[in-house]
């Protein structure tokens, strides 16, 4: 008996086993990474407002704390730009803070910086929690191009859209616990507290729900890679035609 016609042990089941499924995770936190940003897209959502709330903090300067907040978001979108870094997650910030900067110099209140910010946590918190009900969950939206699975999930890897459904609930859920901290103190705190806090909530949340989804997919069936398929289609399709057109020269001779 060869050693390929050998029965494989227990033990080599389970090393193939714990080496997929270390291999899953190493993708899963590469994804996960590229779709939201990583440590950098992190310090880029932090910094605007940390700025802001610290400069208000010591000279209760509302126009000097916005326009700071401002001025360090598009510094870092242009070094983005000079490093020819992906901008999505720059720009986002840049857009977030200048909304805010707009609503607080309208009303005078320097709350009103954060306000744009938490009702769009809120709105994205409904929408991870309404489209998994749908059947069709958020998260699975964002990460299937980064996966190069597409929609495949939806219909044929239903191990995956399950996954993709826990996550999106985790998400939905931990944002709206969020929702539930900070719009009380909207009202109740003042401007220095009430930015204090909402900056110390910025990360823990996010790092929780994107270690959940690591968690939920590192288990799930790998992706189905759409890309790789057609690729595939493709080339058989050629190799068909070259097939078709050598038996006509066959035939011609």
């Amino acid at each position: 008996m060869t050693s390929l016609d050998k029965p494989t042990s227990e033990t080599d089941r389970t090393t193939r086993t714990d080496q997929e499924e270390a291999e899953a995770k190493a993708v899963t936190e590469a994804a996960l990474f590229e779709a939201f940003g990583g440590v950098r897209g992190m310090v880029e959502t932090v910094v605007p407002g940390l700025l802001f709330v610290t400069i208000f903090t010591i000279n209760k300067d509302l126009h000097l704390s916005a326009i700071a907040a401002l001025v360090v978001s598009l510094v870092l979108v242009a070094v983005r730009l000079i490093r020819r870094d992906t901008v999505k997650h720059a720009f986002s910030g840049v857009f977030g803070v200048a909304f805010g900067v707009v609503f607080a110099m309208m009303t005078g209140n320097a709350k009103d910086f954060y306000l744009p910010g938490m009702l769009y946590t809120l709105g994205l918190a409904l929408a991870y929690l309404i489209t998994t009900l749908a059947g069709v969950p958020l998260i699975g939206l964002i990460l299937g191009p980064v996966f190069k699975e597409n929609l495949s999930w939806r219909t044929r890897n239903p191990g995956r859209k399950k996954a993709y459904a826990k996550a999106s609930y985790a998400w939905g859920l931990i944002l709206l616990a969020k929702c539930a901290i900070l719009f009380p103190l909207y009202w109740w705190a003042d401007t220095t507290q009430f930015g204090w806090v909402l900056v110390a909530l910025k990360i823990p949340p996010f790092l929780l729900a994107v270690y959940l989804t690591w968690v939920f997919l590192a288990k799930a069936p790998p992706p189905i890679d759409v890309f790789a398929e057609m690729e595939a289609e493709e080339q058989a399709e050629k190799e068909r035609k070259a097939a078709a057109a050598a038996a006509v020269r066959d035939q011609e001779y």
